[in-house]
């Protein structure tokens, strides 16, 4: 029996190609496909699949703050993490957020299935350039040695309140974004600006570039 796949990617000709070779295998059925975090979950809520592909950098929520809700809907989908970032910090915060694989998009289709039948059976998966065993001391030396900056100290609605803000949207469609009240968002938006002494959109869009919420081009 096949299993079921959803895939969010917001780029349609790498979803298109992801779709065509996973029914091409013969192994996976795709029964949903998202274009951005917000759609990735309700996806999932909806069609419950065994697996999901997904993307980090999407618009109007993150890949990181969809992992923690895909997993609160849907615990027994199993999360693959499909994208270009290599840095030990994405590595890391999406292990913690739930994700059960993390690969790298210029991994073979073969990798990637590999990967998908890998995590499905239990085991968690990295691409090659991240063993487990780097991962496990990455993992506690961060703990020791972490220090508090101030990115650390925003908090996660805050990162995807200013997503938001720097893909354009104003407080009143946040708020019904995110299923908040204007007042709500507002007072994130006023947290975030003494935080990081960011007083208007152009610096809060800057800053979130610098971060990587979000791009400097959107294709």
């Amino acid at each position: 029996m096949k299993k079921t796949a959803v895939i969010a990617e917001d780029h349609t000709i790498l979803r298109d190609g992801l779709r065509s070779l996973l029914s091409q295998s013969g192994e996976f059925k795709v029964i949903g496909e998202a274009t951005d975090g917000i759609e990735a979950i309700r996806c999932v809520a909806e069609c419950l699949p065994d697996i999901i592909l997904l993307d980090l950098s999407m618009p109007k929520m993150n890949g990181i703050s969809a992992i923690k809700e895909i997993k609160k809907q849907s615990p027994q989908t199993k999360v693959l993490v499909l994208t270009i970032h290599r840095d030990e910090e994405y590595i890391l915060t999406s292990f913690q957020a739930g994700a059960d694989g993390y690969c790298l998009k210029d991994a073979r289709f073969d990798e990637v299935l590999n990967a998908m039948k890998m995590i499905l059976s239990g085991k968690t998966y990295m691409s090659g350039e991240v063993s487990a065993k780097v991962l496990a001391g990455y993992l506690e030396e961060k703990k020791a040695i972490k220090s508090v900056s101030t990115w650390e100290t925003i908090t996660q609605r805050e990162k995807e309140i200013l997503k938001l803000i720097a893909e354009g949207y104003k407080s009143a469609e946040i708020a019904d974004i995110l299923f908040i009240s204007v007042k709500t968002v507002n007072k994130h938006r006023s947290n975030l600006m003494e935080k990081l002494d960011l007083h208007n959109v152009s610096s809060l869009t800057a800053y979130a570039i610098e971060k990587g919420l979000v791009s400097d081009q959107r294709f």
